[in-house]
């Protein structure tokens, strides 16, 4: 294969030159062409460099996926700044701490109430001095000094915001020549997208990848490794601020595809949706998508046969949504997919041509420029075929560092260069990896990093709460949900539904405890807490093994 390399804002205009008129991106209500796509998004760069965006400015995008988010997405692109999409499930408290620790010069969000999120109150929430700012434009926050301006789309303009109207007439004063002369100073190894991923620390870490690490893996993937075409209409219902969304995305963008997508996911609207727009390829991944498809009563009722590709992961799949999968797109090869947001997505993927046995039973080989290594954690010596350690990721795509954590970047990029995922892995003798846990006290809720921490320092907010720690538990919706344990303190009383509502008020939904049991005594090693202990009695309890 030849290396392909560019900017998100020049592949995007390289589709548009060659496919002005065929489908960008396709929602289930319209639809926008390249040529539309590129239109609107070069509005919005002239609308950005009038408000005083400068290149390599981090700009954040709070809203669903929707026509808006896309079209801005590529216009802080082309006007050179960073793209920092925050995730829309976000509470006051981790909005405010995005905010001003990735040093957001300008938010754009929405005044729709998308999945009963009202980004305009909890925006207020997050900013008190908000709605008294004298300007919108020249904002001045104490709780986000960097901060100029929050944009609202739609029509309401409540105090403090920017009304969508009057920020798009700014462009009026920037002249198209001006984007492309910005444009053109980009550098593909500069930062071009910043993603908040949740460590093993209480706050997400900000996560710095490259223009050449998003293009360059989105082509690796999708024309080499997958072998799209132009005639191909790629559908995923992953929300965009999420790497496992930007990717299918560009790659699609790459060859003048369409990308079909939807607002929130509802698995009718999804099902219809793959059979009108005669999809190709799909990239669900995730069991909480694939377990909603083929149990919703019109799964028998549409035809899907016109599916070549999916992106499946049966390999870490319940064997029934495997089967049933297989036999409602029997044209369709699965394919399997091992990667992360620090590596802008995608390490291992199957070939189209690998024996369907390892398709479905492993994830893949590297995409080509990129390394993988087994090896023992303790001793950092290489695992030999089939044994289990730590995977490390090393080549172009692998993130260029944590915003502002010089400390956990140092621990999570040794000197050789070799990313350490904290995962637990192992390669076959063809070189194909199969994924089996995690070491870092992480979860993974339906596709959601979660971290045990942020959690446990939620509930030892509470005045009753002497300690806490939080498992993993399986769960056949979600594969894994959060369960606490909580250690009183001494004549305080407090139950689980009060600590439960705690945690509903404060963080995401995915990140609210299932369980939460409590303890007199920790099981303990020599000076640590054992977790594993905790959780192995949880699901003994709950009968889950």
């Amino acid at each position: 294969m030849r290396i392909s390399v560019t900017t998100i804002g020049d592949l995007l205009l390289t589709a548009a030159d060659r496919y002005p008129d065929s489908d960008a991106i396709v929602f289930p209500e319209a639809r926008l062409s390249y040529g539309q796509l590129v239109e609107r998004s070069l509005k919005w760069a002239r609308a950005l460099r009038a408000a005083g965006v400068q290149p390599g400015e981090h700009v954040g995008l709070l809203m669903p996926t929707s026509f808006d988010f896309v079209e801005v997405m590529f216009g802080i692109a082309l006007a050179g700044a960073v793209i920092v999409p925050v995730n829309a499930r976000y509470k006051p408290s981790e909005l405010a701490y995005v905010v001003e620790n990735g040093d957001l010069v300008t938010l754009v969000t929405t005044d729709r109430v998308a999945e009963h999120v009202n980004f305009v109150e909890r925006l207020n929430q997050a900013l008190p001095s908000l709605a008294a700012a004298k300007d919108p434009l020249a904002l001045s926050l104490p709780e986000a000094p960097r901060l100029r301006n929050v944009v609202l789309m739609g029509r309401d303009t409540p105090a403090g915001f920017v009304p969508q109207r009057r920020f798009e007439d700014l462009a009026g004063s920037i002249p198209e020549d001006e984007i492309h002369q910005v444009r053109l100073g980009v550098r593909v190894r500069d930062v071009g997208l910043m993603l908040y991923t949740s460590g093993t620390t209480a706050n997400p870490k900000g996560c710095l990848l490259s223009h050449e690490a998003i293009v360059r893996n989105s082509i690796a993937l999708g024309r080499h490794r997958y072998q799209l075409r132009h005639e191909d209409r790629f559908w995923s219902p992953l929300p965009m601020f999420h790497i496992a969304a930007i990717l299918p995305m560009i790659a699609i963008f790459d060859v003048g595809g369409a990308y079909v997508t939807m607002g929130y996911f509802d698995a009718g609207v999804a099902l219809h949706m793959l059979d009108r727009e005669n999809a190709t390829a799909t990239y669900p991944c995730f069991v909480t998508i694939m377990s909603d498809l083929i149990y919703h009563k019109d799964f028998d009722k549409v035809d899907l046969s016109r599916i070549r590709l999916m992106n499946s992961n049966f390999a870490v799949q319940p064997k029934g949504i495997a089967d049933a999968m297989q036999k409602a797109m029997p044209n369709a090869i699965q394919v399997g997919t091992f990667g992360m947001t620090e590596t802008a997505g995608t390490v291992t993927t199957s070939r189209l041509d690998d024996p369907l046995e390892q398709r479905i039973n492993r994830l893949g080989k590297p995409l080509p420029g990129l390394g993988v290594r087994i090896v023992d954690p303790d001793t950092g010596e290489d695992a030999g075929p089939g044994q289990r350690g730590e995977v490390l990721v090393k080549g172009y795509s692998t993130l260029e560092g944590y915003y502002k954590d010089p400390k956990k970047t140092a621990e999570a990029i040794d000197a050789d260069g070799w990313y350490h995922t904290g995962d637990i892995g192992s390669l076959d003798e063809h070189g194909t990896l199969m994924f089996h846990g995690r070491f870092k006290d992480m979860l993974k809720v339906g596709g959601e990093n979660v971290a045990a921490a942020e959690i446990e320092a939620c509930l030892q907010k509470h005045p009753g709460v002497k300690l806490a720690q939080v498992v993993g538990i399986p769960d056949p919706r979600y594969v894994e949900v959060p369960a606490a344990f909580v250690e009183r303190k001494p004549g305080v009383e407090v139950g689980e539904k009060e600590l439960i509502e705690l945690c509903r008020r404060d963080l995401a939904g995915f990140k609210v405890p299932r369980h939460v049991r409590f303890v007199n005594e920790w099981p303990m090693s020599t000076s640590k807490i054992q977790k594993f202990r905790l959780r192995d009695q949880l699901i003994a309890e709950l009968k889950l093994g």
